[in-house]
């Protein structure tokens, strides 16, 4: 099916975080509509094995990617290279994103999760 509705799409669970998305995927790339509520974002992390995108689309999120922190808002675009560290943590109210990633792999958005060593550390700063 090549066109999808996304009010229309199931929306599911993150299994390491407490991010909602619905996804697609297809041959060569998965991609997401993902919220996260005020004060929630993924443990930062790595993807030894994907490339991802994202573009913020609704509200405003604290972000690192590598040793670079920022608040990114709607349009902004953020290239994560595989084995990059990167986090987020969505302030003022919910935020929504788009992320691309490949290869597909399994189609889960989470299959290539890999915790950071200083996640704890990080994390704190993020959600400060």
């Amino acid at each position: 099916m090549p066109f999808y509705t996304i009010s229309e799409m199931k929306a599911t669970r993150s299994n390491v975080s407490s991010a909602v998305g619905k996804t697609v995927a297809g041959e060569l790339i998965k991609v997401a509509v993902t919220t996260y509520q005020e004060g929630e974002g993924p443990p930062p992390h790595f993807h030894p094995n994907e490339e991802q995108f994202m573009l913020v689309l609704e509200g405003k999120m604290r972000m690192v990617v590598g040793d670079e922190e920022r608040i990114i808002e709607p349009g902004i675009l953020v290239h994560i290279p595989r084995n990059t560290r990167h986090g987020v943590c969505a302030l003022g109210g919910p935020a929504v994103f788009f992320a691309a990633k490949s290869p597909v792999g399994t189609g889960d958005m989470s299959q290539d999760y890999n915790k950071a060593k200083d996640a704890d550390e990080v994390w704190k700063r993020l959600s400060a």
